[in-house]
């Protein structure tokens, strides 16, 4: 998939652009576009996890939308501020707050469901990203005669747009104990930084963030829209899971009995799932492929005064 990602971003802001300047009308022809180059927005949704927990009743799969479990879904927040360098074209600087979850007991697949880990986390990201517009024309009758062959085109107030960019996010997995939330990256559930375990992991990452999106102009000053924003990341590690179970007894000599007990709280419905392999390695824990997590956002937006400069005369 990541080999493929440079083409699949050229084709989709290629087709943007391209939809945009020679569909009916292209963008608007007059320089109206200009009083509105600075937009705030606020954006109220729903997010979600696609990861290595929960799913649906099925192996999990790479990028796949098949494996969304809709239960899961909480509530997500953007405040943005949006740039318009030209009629199609803007940048725009987004602060996104959401929560993420993931449950093996949502799933009916047997080996998952005996896993039985869960996870919560907050997500908390900062973007930068090129947005690519193309204004919706409708078309009508010249002179407003209802007969004639001609017909005029002319702009709406509605656009749709792909945006792309680049993301940094902050994450902290944690899972339920005895009642408590407890966080998870400190107790190295892996053997994460521990004598033959993989590198710990940061709680900072990188995203790539990607969407589309619809906007409707209500009035000068406001717009309203929906948009659908993606994040392919660069770590397996948003729910904690990715690679295989480290060595328990290491695990309680390092960490203690509460990260033995989170690393593994299977059901035990499939007798040795978590027991070592005849060759001494880890049974699978995960599937160490990276994260992804989304958003759609019903988003509110507000053009500030752009302020022109006053030709001033000459008292000579």
């Amino acid at each position: 998939m990541y080999k493929k990602l440079p083409l699949i971003i050229f084709l989709f802001l290629f087709g943007i652009f391209f939809t945009g300047m020679n569909a009916q009308g292209g963008f608007m022809s007059s320089n109206a576009w200009k009083k509105q180059r600075n937009e705030i927005y606020i954006g109220i949704g729903a997010s979600n996890f696609l990861g290595d927990l929960g799913g649906q009743d099925n192996i999990g799969k790479d990028f796949s939308y098949s494996d969304l479990e809709l239960a899961l879904t909480r509530p997500s927040l953007t405040l943005g501020y949006r740039y318009r360098a030209l009629k199609f074209l803007a940048f725009r600087a987004d602060f996104n707050y959401m929560r993420v979850y993931g449950s093996d007991e949502l799933t009916k697949e047997p080996v998952r469901n005996n896993r039985n880990l869960s996870f919560r986390s907050p997500i908390t990201e900062i973007s930068a990203l090129i947005e690519v517009t193309s204004q919706i024309t409708t078309i009508g009758n010249r002179y407003h005669i209802k007969k004639t062959l001609k017909r005029r085109y002319k702009s709406s107030n509605q656009y749709v747009y792909g945006f792309i960019g680049i993301g940094a996010f902050l994450f902290n997995p944690q899972a339920l104990y005895n009642g408590s939330w407890v966080d998870l990256q400190p107790l190295s559930t892996e053997g994460q930084g521990l004598p033959g375990g993989p590198k710990q992991y940061r709680k900072v990452s990188t995203c790539i963030p990607f969407g589309l999106g619809y906007r409707l102009s209500i009035s000068r000053k406001l717009t309203i829209g929906l948009e659908y924003n993606f994040r392919k990341t660069f770590t397996d590690y948003i729910d904690d899971v990715s690679g295989v179970y480290y060595d328990k007894n290491l695990l309680l000599q390092y960490k203690g009995p509460v990260a033995v007990a989170l690393s593994d709280p299977s059901k035990g419905d499939i007798p040795g799932a978590t027991s070592p392999n005849a060759d001494g390695t880890g049974a699978q824990r995960g599937d160490i492929q990276r994260d992804s997590y989304m958003c759609i956002e019903l988003k509110i937006g507000y053009f500030l005064d752009t302020k022109s400069k006053k030709k001033t005369r000459s008292k000579f």
